[in-house]
């Protein structure tokens, strides 16, 4: 299933494109750094499959692939990322995955491998004391026709090489991202 990524995909980093790119750090299993998000500070980790650390499930992202390509949505054409959401009464991280890849990318996946877990710990603000985990895949896809649904405004595909730079990550976030980028890496090549 998941495989189809050629063994030269590296994850780069380019500074200063996006909030918080420049940030040359990949995550480390567990390990915690201190991001400040909608006016609260939140404690942010990475965590290996396959079991996702203590906390509340908060959802599913998906990195799909398609062709070579990284698939990407934006709800305003400006600031690019990867599909996912919150998950829906009944649903699995699986389920999650699929249908938030479905209803923001018009895509269906066909095959997919979980990367892992991120956890967000509110530390300060209305939230504090919240565990919030959220589950990371690869995920093989099939694109269908492109539909304007929900709050995705449109779709776009990029080369896996450039799909990392290509992101708008928010400032504080991109050590998860390199770490997602880094576990997809590592999948393609198995």
């Amino acid at each position: 299933m998941i495989g189809v990524l050629p063994k030269h995909w590296t994850v780069g980093v380019v500074a200063g494109h996006g909030e918080g790119v420049s940030e040359a750090v990949v995550a480390e299993d567990g390990v915690e750094w201190l991001v400040a998000s909608g006016g609260q500070d939140w404690r942010v980790g990475w965590f290996a499959p396959p079991d996702p650390p203590p906390g509340t499930w908060h959802g599913s992202a998906g990195l799909c692939v398609v062709a070579g390509q990284a698939v990407q949505v934006s709800g305003d054409g400006l600031r690019w990322g990867l599909p996912g959401g919150r998950p829906e009464p009944g649903e699995d991280w699986y389920a999650t995955l699929c249908r938030e890849v479905l209803e923001e990318a018009c895509a269906r996946v066909t095959g997919a491998r979980l990367l892992g877990f991120s956890r967000g710990r509110c530390v300060r603000g209305p939230e504090a004391g919240k565990l919030l985990i959220r589950s990371h895949w690869l995920a093989e896809v099939v694109l269908d026709p492109w539909e304007q649904s929900f709050e995705m405004t449109a779709r776009r595909l990029v080369p896996f090489d450039a799909a990392l730079a290509s992101m708008w990550i928010e400032e504080g976030f991109a050590p998860m991202y390199r770490r997602m980028f880094a576990e997809a890496t590592r999948a393609g090549t198995a």
